[in-house]
């Protein structure tokens, strides 16, 4: 055995025993944990139950969620979800191209583009979209308050989504793309049967990242007036809030949307585990 090392204290004094470095950190970990729960506990001696079961855990208004907030809310909530992600990941693979591109005018729209997008707050985004077109140009967007919502989600996480779709072809090595030209292969040729499909699996983590993020940005458009069977889970949650005077409907439209998107989140650590194995 291995003796414990001693370390002196002075004269007249009995030698101390130095903890190892790995008891340390037991010890350590040891007081967070018993912080942690120390702190839980405090909460939850000093938390109003009652006043919690009355106005967040009502069991009637809780059960006349359903089926609405799954047949309406869940599914609209989904769908622009969908839509915009589709459409805007369209729209980031035409900016990160042009951004990538030789000829300098394409570059500068689409950095300008990015930039400008990526600034603005999506609510400001939408508000613009859904009330400025309209007023401006007499025009309304179709699908009504929903549509305009998609459209101004479509925007803003295009040009994120551009970003990343660009960090991730310029993560493909250059040589490849030179082993390709070599052999004969167009630029576009390169590009689309070799660059592209390396780049979209880099980036498969972090889009699915701008997919969470996107789900729960949908609560936004609420700000421009749902019609009744437009509504999202936010704006469903919120009217019924108004409806019984109560808080349960925003917290049951807080487990359906972790319902949705922790499956999500999941999905990605997964996925960046794999990576950083597969290198």
């Amino acid at each position: 055995m291995t003796a414990v090392p001693e370390v002196s204290s002075g004269p007249g004094q009995a030698p101390r025993r130095r903890l190892k470095r790995s008891t340390r950190r037991k010890l350590v970990r040891g007081s967070l944990y018993l912080l942690f729960i120390a702190v839980v506990v405090v909460l939850a001696l000093l938390a109003d139950w009652q006043a919690i079961q009355t106005n967040y855990l009502d069991g009637e208004v809780w059960r006349q969620q359903f089926p609405e907030i799954i047949t309406l809310g869940v599914k609209n909530t989904v769908l622009y979800t969908v839509e915009a992600f589709v459409l805007g990941f369209v729209l980031a693979l035409i900016l990160a191209l042009m951004k990538l591109a030789p000829v300098g005018i394409y570059r500068w729209a689409a950095t300008v583009y990015i930039e400008f997008f990526r600034g603005l707050p999506a609510l400001v985004v939408i508000l613009g979209v859904g009330l400025t077109i309209p007023l401006a140009f007499g025009y309304q967007l179709p699908g009504g308050t929903g549509g305009a919502g998609v459209v101004a989600l479509t925007l803003v996480y295009g040009a994120y989504m551009a970003e990343t779709i660009r960090a991730g072809i310029q993560a493909v090595p250059k040589g490849q793309y030179e082993a390709s030209r070599s052999l004969g292969m167009s630029s576009l040729h390169t590009m689309r049967s070799v660059t592209l499909p390396q780049a979209l699996r880099i980036v498969i983590p972090p889009l699915t990242n701008e997919l969470v993020a996107l789900l729960k940005d949908t609560s936004l458009i609420q700000f421009l007036g749902f019609a009744v069977g437009q509504r999202e889970l936010t704006a469903l949650a919120s009217d019924n809030v108004n409806n019984f005077a109560n808080a349960s409907p925003l917290l049951a439209a807080a487990v359906f949307y972790l319902i949705i998107t922790l499956p999500l989140t999941r999905l990605v650590a997964w996925m960046e585990r794999r990576g950083m194995r597969s290198r």
